[in-house]
């Protein structure tokens, strides 16, 4: 029987991944079947209690609460399963500083170093080693601490437009474009205005600081893959990304990610062979990457790559492909070879709808009618009338995730289309969204004055309570 048959996944697991060790040992013989254990940071005592109390049904799941603040209380969490371990993963970019603080507890299983870790996770360390590498990888960039004239005329050296982004957060949070030299002053003031409290509730990755890089024109794609502890790199194929920005957003969120694409066997080789450079020039091993790319008029520009899996790259190669991406990114990091199989069984696309207006959500039309699509696979509706809708570069999430799979390419663009069409998501901003509510509680306040049943008291805490509601709503936005 295998002694080493525990995986310690860090902080949360993705949808799916139950479902995939399920699947895992289903078809394997008793002693390879693996178990899920989960640590939590007990620093973060709401989140860990939730994930303690959503995992406490599934009896096959330890979950381990553990302060990552100290070394020896790290250690003493491990202690019970340690001689079990066969992988430690960190599925989510954010909890890659966790990883860091496990990693030295286990030198004797195959992971990532903690300096490559910390230099695929800060932007700005990316850059700089990506252009030692390759310098033909990367667009022109500078580091800003500032909003000052001196960056503003730095800039006019690289040429506009440029893109602004902080060097340690994911998910297009504050990356903003700037076409010139009064546009760019504000976003960095706006951006550093911002940047303390991001790195905090996103538990954003190094010091806080802003790069700012030349534009890339061209068509945006990410592929997926898999380093193994000698540094060999499987990729996964390719997926197009369209950006908010194509469809007239001010935003560069992933509108549309899509897998099979049209490119060429010459264009994904040379892709590949870009995504394998920047691997090399991260030194990492034993970890899932996500590699982000501009195909431009002189040839493959890298974006970023992370140290893990991409957003919804699970659903997109299991639909497409079959791969098991989520027991892949297990099997790189216990040292075994991950399995992709080739041939293509359908065409499929994540979508992620934001308002097109910032503000208080009022409607959500439309989800009924894409459920009935041919191609539809799952829809999620991530906000409720009265929450606040932001777009990615003001730190928010999209509104409606979408996912559909088809057989054919052209159904699967037609149904996209229909979706597009048949989705109608409504805001207003939040002093009118205010101004409406405090009418309506008006208007249920007198009726409710006039019921000769109710004493004054009660009048007054159903009056109250309505209030409440109201500063509940616009204290947490």
């Amino acid at each position: 029987m295998n002694n080493k048959d525990t995986i310690l996944f860090i902080g949360e697991l993705r949808n799916g991944t139950i479902d995939a060790f399920d699947r895992h040992n289903r078809a394997k013989s008793a002693e390879d079947k693996l178990k899920i254990a989960l640590i939590v940071d007990s620093n973060k005592a709401k989140k860990s209690r939730a994930t303690k109390e959503q995992y406490a049904k599934k009896k096959s799941i330890v979950v381990i609460s553990c302060n990552f603040r100290s070394r020896v209380k790290v250690r003493k969490a491990l202690q019970p399963i340690m001689d079990k371990l066969a992988a430690v993963v960190a599925q989510y970019e954010d909890r890659i500083p966790e990883l860091k603080k496990i990693i030295p507890h286990v030198p004797y299983l195959p992971t990532p170093t903690m300096e490559s870790l910390d230099w695929a996770t800060d932007k700005l360390i990316m850059r700089r080693l990506i252009d030692t590498h390759d310098s033909s990888l990367t667009p022109k960039f500078l580091v800003a601490k500032d909003a000052s004239l001196d960056v503003i005329e730095r800039v006019s050296r690289i040429g506009y437009p440029v893109v602004v982004k902080p060097a340690g957060l994911g998910g297009s949070r504050l990356v903003s474009m700037c076409y010139h030299e009064e546009e760019l002053q504000h976003v960095l003031k706006k951006t550093f205005r911002k940047l303390q409290r991001a790195y905090r509730d996103q538990n954003g990755r190094g010091e806080p600081q802003v790069i700012i890089e030349q534009v890339m024109e061209g068509v945006m794609y990410s592929v997926d893959g898999y380093v193994n502890s000698k540094g060999k790199v499987t990729l996964c194929p390719p997926v197009h990304v369209k950006t908010g920005k194509e469809i007239g957003f001010d935003d560069f969120f992933g509108y549309r990610q899509l897998t099979p694409t049209l490119l060429s066997k010459r264009s994904i080789a040379d892709a590949n062979e870009a995504t394998i450079e920047t691997v090399k020039a991260l030194s990492l091993r034993s970890t899932t990457i996500h590699c982000e790319l501009f195909k431009t008029e002189h040839g493959w520009k890298i974006i970023e790559l992370g140290p893990r899996m991409g957003g919804y790259r699970e659903v997109l190669y299991e639909l497409s492909y079959g791969i098991d991406h989520i027991m892949n990114d297990v099997l790189i990091r216990m040292g075994r070879q991950p399995v992709i199989p080739k041939k293509l069984i359908g065409h499929t696309v994540y979508m992620k709808f934001y308002a097109k207006e910032e503000g208080m959500l009022t409607k959500v039309m439309g989800v009924a009618k894409i459920k009935k699509l041919e191609s539809f696979v799952s829809v999620i509706v991530n906000k409720n009338v009265g929450d606040e809708a932001l777009y990615a570069k003001s730190g928010d999430g999209p509104v409606v995730k979408l996912v559909l799979c088809n057989k054919e390419r052209s159904g699967l663009l037609a149904d996209i289309r229909r979706a597009e069409q048949s989705l109608d998501i409504q805001t207003k901003p939040a002093h009118v969204f205010r101004k409406q509510m405090e009418q309506t509680a008006d208007a249920i306040w007198h009726p409710i004055e006039d019921v000769e049943f109710m004493g004054k008291k009660a009048v007054k805490k159903v009056k109250d309570k309505v209030s409440e509601v109201i500063e509940e709503t616009f204290d947490q936005n």
